[in-house]
């Protein structure tokens, strides 16, 4: 199975990481992509971080690749995913500040891909 992950930070990536671990085999391929708006330096330091958490967490896969990308998250992972003929794209639910049960970013990915989508929850920072 060809799989994409999108995130956009740690946090994210060790719940999705957690969601993967048991269920990856050494058939499955791994593409994960973090994304970062041009300019913004902290973002793309999250983003990097994320993509070294999941090479780290998902070794059970048989291939692990991690990809940084500039822009806007959705057109980027729909972009991506195609790419790599993904089965399946998985991201993390969408930020903690709300009291939302999916983000408007991942919302959009929603309304927006052709392939399936799991979303993760990701538990509030304590």
């Amino acid at each position: 199975m060809q799989l994409l992950v999108g995130t956009d930070s740690v946090h994210a990536t060790a719940a999705i990481c957690d969601y993967l671990e048991n269920r990856l085999t050494s058939s499955d391929d791994v593409r994960v992509v973090a994304t970062a708006e041009p300019g913004d330096g902290t973002a793309e330091r999250d983003g990097r971080e994320a993509l070294n958490v999941a090479s780290v967490r998902l070794a059970a896969a048989g291939r692990v690749e991690t990809e940084f990308r500039e822009g806007e998250l959705v057109p980027e992972l729909l972009e991506a995913a195609a790419a790599v003929d993904a089965d399946e794209i998985v991201v993390g639910a969408g930020s903690a500040d709300s009291d939302a049960a999916v983000g408007s970013t991942t919302r959009t990915l929603l309304e927006r891909a052709t392939r399936p989508v799991v979303v993760v929850p990701v538990p509030a920072l304590e």
